[in-house]
């Protein structure tokens, strides 16, 4: 019954952090709307252009477009309560988003890479005054959106995920207008193709480390920025602990992990102490970033009869 205090207690101020979450999310639904038309925009004069860069470019932005479409959804689903199909809740539809999204990325930098180096090779006319002056609207428009989630910037993962990628999107947006500009003058129309292959990487290292932080916790490995020895030992250390086994850390969402683990305390100790114990472990976990622990206690009697069972 203790226990399912503390759970309610711990629910309670999770609710807190997600209502501090709301007015980000105007941001998230200003700056959605804001880079979908600037996409819109730019893959029409880029098409209607024939530049690579800009079509490159607009693909950097579509997927800056469905990262903050990413991270409002993580918004939305942590405010979804749990149902007796969906215990957990829908929190690990992030971790699927975030797939998807890495996916979608790869397979169009792979057909835009094969457009760009066609036009690095057999280079045609571009008009570098219009291609800089839609990347210019761009800076404009990325530096406006990150402006919306400077406030909030440090307090949330997704937030601040949002507001880096949109500062990195106006820098890219600054070499197309400077690509562009010298295209002007120069009829250098190779760069048109550089430059978008230029982006294009910039893309790809960007969505391979999301392709595989999405896979790792699609695979319930343990999250990258969680080190379990460093868990096993704060616990260990702690007085009124004997031991602890049977660990298993694993994501709930892009931004929540669990943990479940078996826990010997010492015999001497009362039962109020043991649950006292439990306490004292799961806020120890918080600052581990892992908000949900399940933690079974049991003698070192029974650990060793259950071990042996094992070895069967």
């Amino acid at each position: 019954m203790h226990h399912h205090n503390h759970d309610h207690s711990h629910e309670g101020h999770h609710h807190h952090k997600v209502s501090a979450a709301d007015s980000a999310s105007t941001a998230f639904i200003v700056g959605i709307v804001l880079n979908s038309a600037y996409v819109i925009v730019e893959a029409a004069m880029g098409f209607a252009n024939h530049s690579m860069a800009l079509l490159s470019d607009a693909g950097h932005n579509l997927g800056d477009v469905a990262s903050l479409i990413l991270s409002l959804l993580a918004f939305r689903l942590a405010k979804m309560k749990p149902s007796d199909s969906f215990t957990y809740g829908y929190k690990k539809s992030t971790i699927l988003a975030a797939l998807t999204n890495a996916v979608i990325l790869l397979v169009s930098v792979g057909l835009l890479s094969y457009e760009s180096v066609r036009q690095l090779m057999r280079p045609h006319p571009v008009e570098g005054g219009t291609m800089a002056i839609v990347a210019g609207i761009g800076i404009v428009v990325n530096f406006g959106s990150a402006f919306l989630f400077f406030k909030h910037k440090d307090k949330e993962m997704n937030t601040r995920g949002a507001y880096l990628h949109l500062m990195a999107d106006a820098l890219v947006s600054l070499g197309v207008v400077v690509a562009g500009i010298i295209m002007q003058y120069t009829h250098w129309y190779w760069l048109d193709g550089a430059t978008s292959l230029g982006i294009l990487l910039v893309i790809l290292i960007s969505t391979w480390s999301l392709l595989m932080g999405s896979l790792r916790l699609t695979l319930d490995a343990v999250p990258a920025d969680i080190k379990k020895q460093e868990i096993e030992q704060a616990i260990v250390q702690m007085s009124g602990v004997q031991s602890i086994h049977h660990m298993h850390i694993w994501a709930m969402s892009t931004t929540e992990n669990a943990l479940t683990a078996h826990l010997i305390p010492d015999e001497t100790l009362s039962f109020d102490e043991k649950i006292q114990l439990v306490h004292r472990i799961k806020h120890e976990l918080q600052h581990f970033n892992i908000q949900h622990a399940t933690i079974e206690m049991e003698s070192s009697k029974t650990h060793c009869e259950e071990e042996a069972c094992s070895h069967k």
